[in-house]
């Protein structure tokens, strides 16, 4: 008996040392807060930089108080919290779910507002230009994306405080897409694949008609055509490029040909 007692008493001193060590991690500081007191600590913790903390807060909140105005506020919130965190899938996912969700709420404007800032590139187009990244080795894909969430938000919310601003990054996606376009077209002429920049300048010159890159885009026409022998093509290239630039520094720069469209503006 005595035996049997010491073992016992052995085997639940133990599960108390384990169960001790435990309790701390069991232990929820936020288990009797309420919807807002959930949404104000979460607010607090965006506020210092803590998006971790916040985005923990969110989702509690939103799993608690599914159906409250609190936990609708908390959905976009975790979208803007990962997009700090430079989570960018993430934030992605949370925003669309938001629009899925709540496609009439009154700020699923900021919601397309923040998907377009998650896609855009700022290092895209005249800024990486200047900061000697090579364009074409990058992928334009994030500033469609990005443009076309922009449109959209303009297009649906024209009167959103968002608009203007979605409006400024659309005309610089533009230009960034169309210098991309061009730095590709003169990454061929450059290397002789005549045919590839002819098709690389004429997608930019239809794509983006408006943008400064176009100046490039008709001159790399005429050096290719001629450089093909096309004579034709070519007189008509120099000939639509003397009508809108009739001062382009391409016509008297001779070996300039080949810098890129932002180093004369």
């Amino acid at each position: 008996m005595a035996r049997f007692t010491l073992q016992s008493l052995a085997v639940i001193g133990a599960l108390l040392l384990g169960g001790c060590g435990l309790l701390p991690e069991q232990i929820d500081e936020t288990a009797g807060w309420n919807a807002q007191k959930l949404y104000s600590e979460a607010k607090a913790s965006m506020s210092e930089g803590g998006y971790d903390r916040a985005i923990q807060l969110f989702e509690k909140l939103e799993a608690r108080y599914p159906y409250g105005r609190f936990a609708q506020q908390a959905q976009i919130e975790i979208a803007y919290a990962y997009y700090k965190s430079n989570e960018p899938a993430l934030a992605l996912a949370a925003a669309d779910r938001f629009i899925r969700l709540h496609p009439n709420h009154p700020h699923v404007d900021y919601a397309y507002y923040l998907k377009g800032l998650v896609t855009f590139n700022e290092d895209l187009g005249l800024l990486g230009a200047l900061a000697n990244q090579d364009l074409s080795e990058r992928d334009p894909k994030g500033s469609r994306e990005s443009y076309d969430t922009f449109k959209e938000l303009v297009t649906r919310f024209p009167d959103s405080r968002y608009a203007d601003d979605a409006r400024l990054r659309m005309r610089y996606l533009v230009n960034a897409l169309a210098a991309h376009e061009v730095h590709v077209a003169r990454y061929y002429y450059r290397r002789g694949a005549h045919v590839a920049a002819i098709n690389r300048a004429q997608a930019a010159i239809a794509n983006y008609p408006q943008s400064p890159a176009i100046e490039e885009a008709l001159f790399l026409l005429v050096k290719s055509y001629d450089a093909l022998g096309m004579t034709d093509l070519r007189d008509d290239a120099e000939r639509v490029m003397r009508k809108n630039f009739p001062d382009s520094v391409y016509f008297a720069g001779g070996p300039a040909d080949t810098r890129p469209w932002w180093q004369f503006w």
